[in-house]
């Protein structure tokens, strides 16, 4: 075997690189996927507000 092919073989350097790529989108997959519902749950949140603040009567009551 020739000697700069044991020594690419044996250089692990890149492996972590790979290993925090692969761990970095993990982390951020998972982060979309429970952010996904909040978000949808806070749009008919926020509808049901604007829903009630429009149903509020503005003044003193008079």
């Amino acid at each position: 075997m020739r000697p700069w092919l044991k020594k690419f073989i044996r250089k692990t350097d890149g492996a972590v690189t790979v290993e925090w790529v692969t761990l970095s989108a993990a982390v951020i997959g998972l982060g979309m996927i429970v952010l996904w519902p909040v978000a949808f749950s806070t749009e008919s949140s926020t509808q049901g507000v604007a829903d009630y603040i429009e149903g509020v009567e503005v003044g003193y009551g008079r």
